[in-house]
């Protein structure tokens, strides 16, 4: 076991020289093999090893005894030991989580201030390849996404390093005999052999079945691991790079994408895609968030109704609107704030929705400004000064180069403008009400085509 330890730790470059090492142990005979292993036959890799040992006081007296095995332990060796005690039963209750997930995050959160504390390069855990099995195995009954269906990564940033599992390369049974041969008294937990937790019952049904048909099984499922990390690593980069042709708008808490574009990319880049936006906006990803989200999000972005709206968990909504489809956490309708301001001079005018408009005075017609980007005023046959407001029921405008007016309802509808968009789009219109211009859509047959005048107002606008 120790020969096959010390090449994988090799063969991933496990343990940085001259690092430091938190340990996270319990005192069962996982963990307590991995630090005894990592004393005695990695001394030489790192400068520091580190214990760190949290008591969830699950088990009163006994979850404590377990605590000073551990200190003992270590004053034995002379090993650094780091310990908290937390009522994890009240925080789960606090914060409605199960008993695993909040021990968990109690966990985690200690050795992430260990981490820090004495910026640690590695926190090493004693994970090994039959907990790969199970986790993977869990993972495919339940549904997982993306790499979790790799299982449990044998090198992963954390803290201000990283997580590494030395014994995934090993087996329960060849940790236990490495206890025995080297006098390990370990802790046992008795939960460890109910058929409470959906682990264990993996661990005393279905592991034996598998071992029996393979006892090596556990080393072709960390090739599977590795497999599904190494295409994961390959098509995450290649999703990156669509996804950058795909983005619209990407301010903050909002990102809106061009739905035509994402559907042309491959549906394992689409997945993937839709991934790296949640872990983007989320920064946790909730855990009632699942696979099946994922996959109704895609059913809605290829359904032809041209709008509607999903509700994912933690208040993410996701509105869709003819070729656009934007993730936020802002409620359009609450946040709506209609306005009108005059444009009384020259300068920059800032808009609700982020756009702008610019006036200026150009002593020459501006015949290099093309588009329905900018709009040019001639004084003399404009009621000034000039507005900009956001839209009203019934609006009309008379469109440059037609006859008749046209409901600006309708122009947003033809320019596929989303509907939440509508509400806050800038409508620019003289002293009498008369509509001028629908910045960057279309322009009246108000604008200024005589080139001989003296001065002219010019507007851009810029989204």
């Amino acid at each position: 076991m120790i020969e096959k330890v010390n090449q994988f730790i090799e063969k991933h470059e496990l343990i940085k020289k001259d690092s430091t090492i938190i340990v996270g142990v319990s005192g069962g005979p996982d963990s307590l093999a991995l630090l005894h292993y990592l004393y005695h036959h990695q001394k030489g890799s790192y400068s520091t090893l580190i214990a760190a040992h949290v008591d969830h006081m699950f088990r009163g007296k006994e979850s404590e005894e377990d605590l000073l095995y551990v200190k003992g332990f270590c004053e034995k060796y002379q090993i650094p030991f780091k310990s908290i005690q937390f009522d994890v039963t009240s925080y789960k209750k606090k914060h409605n989580l199960s008993s695993q997930v909040a021990a968990r995050e109690i966990r985690y959160h200690f050795f992430n201030e260990l981490m820090r504390k004495y910026q640690a390069d590695h926190l090493a855990l004693g994970h090994h390849g039959d907990d790969q099995v199970e986790t993977i195995l869990m993972r495919l009954v339940r549904g997982s996404k993306g790499i979790g269906y790799a299982g449990i990564q044998i090198n992963r940033p954390f803290s201000c390093g990283s997580i590494i599992r030395p014994f995934l390369a090993v087996t329960r049974d060849e940790i236990e005999e490495y206890c025995l041969k080297m006098n390990l008294m370990p802790r046992r937990d008795p939960s460890n052999e109910k058929d409470d937790y959906v682990r264990n019952r993996f661990r005393h049904h279905v592991l034996p079945f598998l071992k029996q048909e393979n006892p090596a099984v556990h080393e072709h499922f960390l090739r599977f691991s590795q497999y599904i990390t190494e295409d994961n690593q390959v098509l995450d980069e290649l999703t990156s790079e669509k996804m950058n042709k795909v983005m619209k708008r990407n301010e903050g808490n909002k990102i809106e994408i061009e739905i035509s574009t994402f559907l042309a990319m491959p549906k394992s880049l689409q997945r993937r895609g839709i991934q790296l936006i949640l872990n983007y906006l989320y920064k946790e990803l909730p855990p009632s968030l699942s696979a099946i989200h994922i996959d109704n999000l895609l059913t809605f972005l290829e359904s032809n109704h041209p709008s509607g709206e999903l509700h994912f968990p933690s208040g993410l909504r996701i509105v869709k609107s003819y070729d656009s489809c934007t993730y936020t956490y802002t409620d359009y309708k609450d946040n709506v704030s209609p306005y009108r301001f005059q444009i009384d001079s020259p300068g920059l005018y800032k808009l609700e929705d982020g756009s702008e408009i610019k006036s200026q005075v150009w002593r020459n017609y501006p015949r290099s400004l093309v588009g329905n980007d900018c709009f040019v005023i001639d004084p003399d046959n404009i009621q000034l000064p000039i507005y900009v407001r956001t839209r009203k029921n019934g609006d009309k405008m008379t469109l440059k180069g037609m006859n008749g007016s046209k409901k600006v309802k309708d122009i947003f509808i033809d320019e596929k403008i989303p509907l939440h968009r509508r509400n806050l789009w800038p409508i620019v219109e003289d002293e009498q009400g008369e509509i001028l211009w629908l910045p960057g859509l279309k322009k009246s047959s108000h604008e200024a085509t005589c080139k001989t005048k003296s001065h002219y107002i010019v507007l851009q606008y810029t989204q």
